[in-house]
């Protein structure tokens, strides 16, 4: 149907006609996206231009929603995309759902195996209660929530016991589905006897939370604000924080909830998808109003009546850092059974969407995480009942496109390639960026084969310029990034890491749950694996024989496995190791706190385990004297043995920076 004068190029007209056989095999969407790609060439220059100095190929068949704003931002970057189906490897794949869109052997894919799972509601509130439960202090920015149905009779008896207590306590609860998303199935109650509740006891599992009193109103209306957070690594760990967010307002003056008002969504729940059919819903191309307007606009509206952004800004990082820290634990099981070491593989690196609230007192709550954040670009507006067109929204983009676009840039092969080949010339000491490091371990990604095509040009000296910036100097031709802006992602971590490092436990108890997993690829701790661990740490004794410990095995593995989901391995998960981890914390330091049980028990395993492997490195060189000489092998045994010694980690250990990130 397009016009003759489209196929100009015989060599892409003989391309189309030879593959009706591949076009047809492919789904509609696939197949308007190749065709999107061939239509735009021109002639066979395109082709040619593809293997000559363009760099990088972001395969964006998989993107959906994101595909416009993808789009832009490799016209701003001046990269080429090719389309899903092209037997050539790619130097970034751009999924639109999960790790598992596509089999990927090799380059840099945007999502990580296992974040849908670890990101939903019911998942999300177990790995924040484990860490409420370890620095409570330190995690009260998440409303205290019930895991429906498992917890339901727990719920009644808490409110119960809290009413009996304080008869003028009226609370409020809002019921989320699990599996629910763009406010899909949310509702509020007053009562946890209120029969909508016990109709989802029996449709689909749920998390009820205490609604959230006095949020933070702009124009008599509720708001929330979603930001964008970019996981570039998970071994270092990397965080950054776009510098600019969404504020999704409400379309119905706030009121306290009665009776008479738990059903109004369009007062009391803030989702984007939910108040667009409100028709007081307002479609604005102003950064400042409008229904949905930039973070950035209401930091400056509370800067004008004399609020302290920066402190604003710093409990902001503050609940990222501690939120990420809460699922890395797990997403490192999920990285481990998908991508094992040793084994070819991607790196993975993902956008994700913060939900938060500010309450009236300032003070950030997380409403949830999203592995998916919406990267659309446009609106809709309805023509006629029943009618709808998309209409570009200069918010989004102004958002959107800026994320999009310095996450392939903080993600830039070459980039990386150029700063690990020529260090002091690339970057100052002082600006350093960490190299690009998303694997496990860096020693997986050697032997991939990536299509970085390089520019015939001479490459000039890259110089820092700020905390997140490294522009290349030099003319257009040789610098592609020259005509950008400033990276809008800010690193956090590692950059507060001092002062939250402390917060890592469960992530050191992941580290040892991996180690005796024993197969590559498991998820799940055998009775053998859990012997092994018990035994290599020294933790059996008098008093916890090995049947005990093969009982508290039994225990706490079959009451895990009776509420998840996840029945791939059977077996004791992370959750229900770390359940096992505290109890036996807590019988070998009965007079501490649980955060100092835990991790003196945690230096202890490490310890153990340290003298096991420099045992067997020390076995392992007597059967080949010619691999080390022996005194470094003294001297390496002596100083790992030094500095691995255990500890009791008593409250100064635990005293922690309390000053402003800004």
């Amino acid at each position: 149907e397009e016009p003759q004068s489209r196929y100009s190029s015989p060599k892409l007209k003989g391309k189309i006609q030879a593959a009706p056989q591949m076009l047809l095999s492919v789904s509609k969407f696939r197949l308007f996206f190749c065709w999107a790609v061939f239509k735009h060439s021109g002639s066979s220059a395109y082709t040619s231009s593809l293997m000559s100095r363009h760099r990088r190929f972001p395969l964006s068949s998989k993107a959906r929603t994101s595909l416009d704003a993808l789009k832009i931002s490799l016209r701003q970057l001046r990269w080429k995309e090719f389309p899903f189906g092209r037997r050539l490897p790619c130097d970034i794949y751009w999924h639109g759902v999960s790790f598992h869109d596509n089999d990927i052997l090799s380059g840099q894919v945007n999502k990580f195996p296992g974040m849908t799972e670890m990101v939903r509601k019911i998942t999300l509130s177990r790995a924040l209660r484990i860490m409420q439960n370890l620095f409570p202090e330190e995690y009260n920015f998440y409303p205290r929530s019930w895991i429906l149905p498992e917890e339901f009779q727990l719920f009644v008896a808490q409110v119960r016991m809290v009413k009996d207590g304080d008869p003028s306590w009226k609370p409020t609860f809002i019921v989320k589905p699990d599996g629910g998303c763009q406010g899909d199935g949310i509702y509020l109650i007053k009562d946890p006897n209120d029969i909508r509740l016990t109709g989802t006891l029996q449709s689909r599992p749920a998390v009820v939370q205490e609604y959230i009193y006095k949020p933070l109103l702009i124009d008599k209306l509720k708001f929330d604000i979603r930001l964008y957070v970019l996981l570039k690594s998970l071994d270092p760990l990397e965080i950054y924080i776009a510098k600019d967010g969404l504020s999704r307002f409400c379309t119905e003056p706030y009121q306290e909830p009665n009776p008479q008002n738990l059903h109004h969504v369009f007062m009391h729940l803030t989702n984007y998808s939910l108040n667009i059919h409100s028709g007081k819903f307002i479609h604005s191309d102003s950064a400042s109003t409008g229904s949905k307007r930039t973070f950035s606009s209401i930091l400056c509206r509370l800067s004008s009546k004399g609020v302290d952004i920066k402190k604003v800004w710093s409990d902001i990082i503050s609940l990222v850092i501690k939120t990420v820290i809460a699922l890395t634990p797990e997403l490192k099981v999920f990285y481990q059974s998908d991508i094992p070491t040793g084994r070819p593989g991607p790196t993975c690196f993902q956008i994700l969407g913060f939900d938060i609230l500010l309450m009236k007192s300032l003070k950030p709550m997380l409403l949830e995480v999203n592995a998916n954040p919406s990267m659309r670009i446009e609106h809709e507006y309805e023509l006629s009942p029943g009618v709808f067109e998309n209409i570009p929204s200069l918010v989004d983009e102004e958002v959107k496109v800026a994320v999009i676009r310095d996450t392939l840039r903080l993600m830039d092969p070459l980039k990386k390639k150029k700063e690990t080949h020529f260090p002091d010339i690339c970057m100052g000491r002082k600006h350093r960026i960490p190299p690009v490091s998303d694997r496990m371990s860096s020693s997986k990604f050697k032997g991939s084969s990536l299509s970085v095509a390089r520019s015939q040009h001479p490459e000039k000296p890259v110089t820092g310029k700020e905390d997140l910036d490294c522009e290349m100097t030099g003319d257009p031709d040789s610098n592609p990034e020259a005509h950008l802006p400033s990276i809008c992602l800010k690193q956090v971590f590692p950059k507060y890491a001092k002062q939250f490092n402390y917060l890592r436990l469960v992530d050191r108890m992941a580290n040892l749950f991996i180690r005796f997993l024993g197969i590559k690829g498991t998820m799940k701790l055998g009775p053998t694996g859990f012997r092994t661990f018990i035994r290599n740490c020294k933790l059996s004794s008098s008093s916890l024989s090995m049947a005990a410990v093969d009982i508290l095995y039994i225990d706490i593995t079959r009451r895990w496995n009776s509420v998840t989901l996840d029945q791939r391995d059977s077996g004791m998960c992370l959750q229900a190791f770390v359940e096992a981890f505290f109890f036996l914390a807590q019988r070998k330091f009965k007079m501490l706190p649980l955060h100092e049980q835990v991790a003196s028990l945690i230096d202890l395993c490490e310890y153990h385990l340290s003298l096991l492997d420099e045992k067997r490195l020390l076995c392992g060189r007597r059967r080949r004297p010619q691999s080390s000489p022996p005194q470094e092998m003294n001297a390496r045994t002596q100083s790992a043995a030094g500095s691995l010694a255990p500890r009791m980690i008593g409250a100064n250990k635990l005293s922690h920076s309390r000053h402003a990130l800004s």
